[in-house]
């Protein structure tokens, strides 16, 4: 059943492109129902779906080259899935204003969601990186035609890093395929197949870092910052929400999976790597005066979690790490969406020395009350979903890096220091008596926060605040997928 969020994101395209151009009440409407579908398809088959693998379809695609069209999903797919459900309906909730070429807008936003689900659910090589390279191309034509911020630029540096890491890629794969004999791309039976240890030695950092360019892997990070500040208010929830996901769900499945001897030669840089990304966004976040770039820079920190939490190689560790993905993708999207469209759209500015002057506490107190949670969570507090997340990688990093895990935790401590930072120059601050305070801008001129925002909001804090209260929910489908035959090279080759 789940299949079905591929198909009815797509069909969404297909209806909207037979609007007129001008109605973009339609298109909202078109783009909200069909997230709203394609959610509630993800919730109902993640409810119905079994332990394991679940198979929804098998066929011979391109036959003579043995690839399929193999469409399943285990438990860390589930959870994957039900954020890309989330995130889309939110950012469409966030992009309620948009009245320039909202069809198209709409449209690439709903092919870019499609191409998400396709890769969650593929567990056949190919078709993983088709659906992969169809996610990339509507990002940039969302960030180029409706940004902001040198939005070209932005959009150009995304889409060339997103492309080089892809080449990277499609040369593992192919690799690979030839290899094992050129017979099939399944990731099941790939994943069986004995690849000679000098093989893996040099395909495993390959396909891994093509893959974590995407996730913001340090130093390949530097499109994450400038890409999420150019992107439209709904483009930087969904790249921070799923698309940095695709990168590192890529890793896991592929990478990890295929070339377990690899991935023990290799771990322990990596692992460095993640850390040393973990501290440097947080301390570059402490350092920047745009709020957007603050944020921008604390994504690539929280998915340093992420990498760390896969290179534990124990179960807890990549527990936390799938958790985390699903934990900074509704964390992240919420602070995107209230900077770029409870602010951004009404201020005109994210300068934090400007937004001082404003009083926003008192101009946008909903705003502000949202950024305060999203804050809060985003630091982990207990009772929000990053709490869980981050104390499962931590421990799990303990277990296999002692020295590394205490620099993470001291990444965690300037998260806390930007994070009071922004919270009083932005939303709590008092403005000073001067002339520059005169020309701001007064705040009962402020547009109050509308309807759709607001439920927006409420989605995403319920989703952090459950998750935080109860993880069982999805703990309980992220753990089990450990024992699935895809790790068994991992637990023969001992990384797991």
């Amino acid at each position: 059943m789940l299949h079905w969020t591929i198909y009815i994101s797509f069909f969404g395209v297909v209806v909207l492109t037979l609007l007129q151009r001008d109605n973009a009440r339609a298109a909202r409407i078109v783009a909200l129902l069909t997230a709203l579908a394609g959610f509630a398809v993800a919730l109902i088959g993640t409810v119905q779906s079994g332990a394991g693998v679940n198979t929804f379809c098998d066929f011979g695609w391109v036959s003579t080259l043995g690839i399929h069209y193999y469409l399943a999903a285990d438990g860390s797919s589930l959870t994957l899935v039900l954020l890309t459900g989330l995130a889309a309906v939110a950012g469409i909730l966030f992009s309620w204003n948009i009245e320039h070429r909202a069809k198209e807008f709409f449209a690439f936003y709903l092919a870019l969601i499609g191409g998400v689900y396709g890769v969650f659910l593929s567990f056949d090589l190919f078709l993983l990186f088709v659906f992969y390279e169809l996610a990339i191309i509507p990002k940039y034509f969302l960030i180029a035609i409706w940004g902001s911020t040198r939005k070209e630029y932005g959009a150009m540096k995304l889409a060339l890093y997103s492309f080089v890491g892809s080449a990277m890629v499609l040369i593992g794969i192919v690799a690979a395929y030839v290899v094992a004999g050129a017979k099939t791309t399944g990731l099941f039976e790939l994943a069986k197949y004995p690849f000679p240890e000098r093989f893996q030695c040099w395909a495993f950092p390959l396909v891994f870092v093509g893959f974590a360019i995407l996730a913001g892997l340090w130093p390949f990070h530097t499109w994450a910052p400038t890409g999420h500040v150019a992107a439209p208010t709904a483009a930087s929830m969904l790249l921070a929400g799923v698309v940095m996901k695709l990168g590192a769900y890529g890793a896991l499945r592929v990478a990890m999976t295929l070339f377990p001897l690899g991935l023990k030669g290799w771990h322990g840089a990596i692992a460095v790597l993640a850390v040393v990304g973990i501290v440097y966004g947080a301390m570059v976040a402490l350092t920047q005066k745009d709020l957007k770039f603050v944020i921008g820079y604390s994504s690539v920190s929280h998915m340093g979690f992420v990498l760390l939490g896969l290179m534990t190689l124990n179960d807890i560790g990549l527990s936390g790490a799938v958790l985390q993905m699903f934990s900074h993708g509704v964390i992240a999207g919420l602070l995107f969406a209230v900077v770029g469209r409870m602010v951004y759209d009404r201020t005109h500015t994210r300068e934090l020395d400007a937004l001082e002057e404003m009083r926003l506490g008192r101009a946008l107190p909903f705003a502000a009350v949202t950024f305060v949670i999203a804050s809060v969570a985003s630091m982990g507090l207990p009772g929000f979903s990053g709490f869980v997340a981050e104390l499962q990688v931590l421990i799990g990093a303990w277990h296999s890096f002692p020295t590394l895990t205490l620099c993470a935790g001291a990444g965690i401590l300037v998260s806390v220091a930007y994070t009071l930072r922004v919270l009083q120059k932005a939303f709590l601050g008092e403005a000073h008596k001067s002339a520059e305070n005169s020309r701001s801008r007064p705040e009962s001129q402020l547009p109050p926060i509308s309807v759709p925002e607001r439920i927006g909001a409420l989605i995403l804090v319920s989703a952090t605040l459950l998750i935080g209260l109860y993880p069982r929910l999805l703990l309980d489908l992220i753990v089990p997928s450990w024992n699935s035959p895809l790790f068994d090279g991992l637990r023969k080759a001992g990384a797991l």
